[in-house]
């Protein structure tokens, strides 16, 4: 008698364990940030070369406009607005307006009391984004 209810209590784990599996695979849709747009934006800042004058530039150039990145401390407990990532969301504006070149003409730090409530503190950087004519290669 002990042993048909072990083989009983087996059968009915057993059936209730693959229960448990076939009500956990049913069809889940899922949806990841792993698009080409993404990977372009992502990446948009490289495309954009930093000068510090357009005498630098060796070829033909067009003006595309100006450009500002800021980069926000939202807690005061995060970290501190930095000029290098204000200077990489400029990079980023940049290249959304087709430019690949930018002249930074400053960045500044704005105090507590101008920022915008959702910031505790704030960098800013202003550039001038342009687009350079790429350098033929040398055969």
């Amino acid at each position: 008698m002990k042993e048909k209810i072990n083989i009983m209590l087996k059968t009915y784990l057993v059936s209730v364990f693959i229960l448990l599996i076939v009500s956990c695979s049913s069809k889940f849709d899922t949806s990841t940030n792993l698009d080409a747009e993404n990977f372009t934006n992502y990446f948009a800042p490289s495309n954009v070369t930093i000068y510090t004058s357009t005498n630098e530039f060796k070829t033909q150039y067009k003006y595309m406009g100006l450009v500002e990145g800021e980069n926000c401390q939202a807690k005061a407990h995060h970290a501190k607005p930095d000029d290098v990532m204000a200077r990489t969301e400029a990079r980023k504006k940049a290249y959304q307006l087709k430019a690949n070149a930018i002249i930074f003409t400053g960045c500044a730090l704005l105090p507590d009391e101008s920022t915008a409530k959702q910031c505790v503190a704030s960098t800013v950087c202003y550039g001038q984004a342009y687009y350079v004519e790429p350098t033929s290669p040398k055969n």
